[in-house]
């Protein structure tokens, strides 16, 4: 199973960008996805995860009301929409997802990380 995230860049206080992140290999069932961010320096942190049944979401106090995620079953795709960017939302952006691939485990998978930039 491999993880490949796209859509982070250099955006301006205030502006917006998507994240998109797409499940690919041998995927009997995802249970969850999410996104993580980790500035320089610090550790890697919650952003977002949501269940495949996209009723479950939870949010970072940080991020909430600004940032929303969303699932997309038909393409295993988890998106995370940011708005009102911040400088302090600047971090690289690590997707995750908890899925049953061809072992007919749930293993935990991770992205290869989208850098976002926001600049004051």
């Amino acid at each position: 199973v491999q993880l490949q995230a796209f859509g982070g860049g250099l955006v301006q206080t205030g502006g917006s960008l998507r994240l998109s992140c797409a499940a690919s290999g041998i995927i009997f069932s995802i249970a969850a996805m999410g996104w993580y961010r980790q500035a320089p320096g610090k550790q890697r942190d919650l952003v977002a995860t949501i269940t495949s049944s996209g009723g479950g979401t939870n949010y970072a106090d940080s991020v909430k009301g600004r940032f929303t995620i969303s699932i997309e079953n038909a393409k295993n795709t988890v998106y995370l929409q940011m708005d009102s960017l911040k400088p302090e939302d600047t971090a690289v952006y690590y997707c995750n997802a908890l899925i049953r691939g061809a072992t007919h485990t749930f293993s935990n998978y991770w992205g290869q990380g989208t850098q976002v930039t926001v600049s004051s």
